[in-house]
């Protein structure tokens, strides 16, 4: 329900990103989705129909209402409906599996669960073992669920109902939002809690230094579950941008041609993302009808120089290049590093992003000089409350001097930050102790891979010894030549001593790399 004052009203609350534009921008095309074509006021009339009914459901302020859909305009409404009912929404992967669904449902508690006739065979193989009290909201059901204990709804009909709806009084800025779980790649996935000042907060630093306005049309691959794909839906919400919601990222040439359709200002990927739209789509060709395309942005994890340097040349010399740092822990966002010093700080993260305090510190928590290697620790207004239902995880990484990051990293004299490698993931041969991003960075530099993945495994003799799982650029290239090369670059203790080629690197949900499941491919 959008207010009289709404267009001068600063969003104190997530939800009222939507409810801004509503008002703002009423006829609008918010949302691109295949044939769909939805506006600000259409999303937001039906996140209201889906609020009211949530209310009279049973929801109260802090119920869990747990999300799991592909990126569509059902996510989209549910996401801010449930918001706007008081409702902590819990994004959930549309990728899990029984075994990994059931403990995040236990844990979770949820109230409702929001989901679509495509998860049905998921959800009823989970038994959705939580409270009697969960009902379950589907969009377009097709199964039977008669045999089931608990209450089941269609979506069709929620949003039937009356559109107005009452925010609770209790609901402010310190409410908590959401609860976004990490992709346990190095051990149980952990929810993530983020209030409404957490993101909101972090969604207006990230529209200020990408200087985004309501002009401004960008295209989604990433999933909205995760972070990243949940800020670019924030973000552009919030100034009454444009979302194009592009699920065909399997076929790239359709990306790219979709950007130049669509007028496509903005695109943000993880490294895989680029890697794949370097090597497997015309983007190069297409250099000239991307006039429209203003900036492309980069998280997830570190991105080779290389692929840099790649990007840099396929994309029109008007295209910025954002090179951005973060963690879910920090709703998204902590550095960025500003597109004029990407070829001249290119290993750089760069500097804190608005209202972000970075430090790099020591074992003692004592800030080091420049140039000095410690933990990258961040603390704002943007980060987390702690994890859910986990004090013990979260004491380990929230402390005095705010969130510990697990990034081992430097700051050099001109205030740029570096991150160097995670703390847990330096490998220990024959009494060195290895960095196997620097080894991943030198075999990309060779220009013989694109993507690759160095991980140390257990030796009786060196304690642990390096493994490379590798995707070839030309796939005439034989493993000999790629170990002559990087011999080239490396002293003998940091060559890998066994060489997997594959056709392409494991990904996760998120579109990073999976490194448990490229350890499979070796056997390990």
């Amino acid at each position: 329900m959008v207010g009289p004052n709404m267009r001068s009203k600063k969003a104190t609350l997530i939800h009222h990103f939507l409810e801004t534009s509503a008002h703002s921008y009423p006829d609008k095309t918010a949302i691109i989705y295949d044939q769909v074509r939805a506006s600000y006021s259409e999303i937001n009339k039906s996140a209201d129909q889906l609020a009211g009914w949530l209310i009279r459901a049973g929801i109260e302020l802090g119920d869990r209402v747990v999300l799991i859909m592909d990126n569509c305009l059902e996510y989209i409404v549910g996401y801010y409906g449930a918001l706007k009912s008081g409702a902590v929404v819990a994004s959930l992967s549309s990728d899990l599996k029984p075994d990994g669904l059931v403990p995040m449902l236990r844990e979770l508690e949820p109230k409702i669960i929001i989901s679509s006739w495509k998860f049905e065979r998921l959800l009823q193989a989970t038994h959705l073992e939580v409270s009697e009290e969960t009902a379950l909201l589907l969009k377009s059901p097709k199964l039977d669920w008669s045999d089931f204990h608990f209450d089941t709804y269609s979506w069709e009909d929620a949003l039937k109902g009356e559109e107005e709806f009452h925010e609770a009084e209790a609901l402010d800025e310190s409410a908590l939002a959401s609860i976004i779980y990490t992709s346990g790649s190095t051990g149980k996935p952990k929810g993530v809690m983020l209030t409404h000042k957490n993101i909101v907060s972090n969604t207006y630093a990230i529209c200020e230094y990408l200087k985004l306005t309501d002009k401004d049309i960008q295209m989604v691959v990433l999933p909205f579950f995760y972070v990243m794909g949940k800020s670019l839906l924030n973000t552009h919400f919030a100034v009454g941008g444009t979302v194009v919601i592009n699920n065909k990222f399997a076929f790239p040439t359709s990306v790219v041609k979709q950007i130049v359709e669509e007028g496509v200002t903005g695109f943000s990927g993880v490294p895989a993302t680029y890697a794949y739209l370097l090597h497997r789509s015309p983007l190069k060709k297409y250099q000239e009808k991307l006039g429209r395309l203003r900036y492309c942005s980069q998280a997830g994890g570190h991105m080779s120089r290389q692929i840099k340097r790649e990007l840099r040349e396929a994309l029109p010399a008007h295209t910025e290049i954002y090179i951005m740092y973060g963690a879910t822990e920090a709703s998204a966002r902590l550095t960025y590093l500003q597109p004029d010093r990407l070829m001249d700080k290119i290993d750089s993260i760069g500097k804190p992003i608005p209202g972000v305090t970075m430090k790099v510190l020591d074992n003692n928590g004592v800030e080091v000089a420049p140039g000095r290697k410690g933990e990258l620790v961040g603390y704002g207004p943007n980060i987390m409350q702690g994890y859910w239902r986990d004090e013990e995880a979260t004491s380990r990484v929230l402390r005095k001097n705010g969130y510990y990051t697990g990034d081992l990293g430097y700051q050099d004299t001109d205030g740029y930050l570096y991150v160097y490698g995670r703390k847990d993931s330096l490998v220990k041969v024959g009494g060195h102790r290895i960095n196997p991003q620097e080894i991943e960075d030198a075999l990309m530099a060779t220009g013989l891979v694109t993507e690759n993945l160095v991980a140390g495994v257990p030796d009786e003799l060196l304690e642990n010894r390096l493994v490379l799982i590798a995707v070839l650029k030309n796939s005439d290239c034989q493993e000999v030549e790629i170990l002559r090369e990087c011999a080239k670059r490396l002293p003998k203790y940091k060559l890998p001593t066994q060489v997997k080629l594959v056709r392409a690197l494991p990904k996760n949900s998120n579109g990073k790399v999976d490194r448990a499941a490229c350890l499979r491919l070796v056997g390990l």
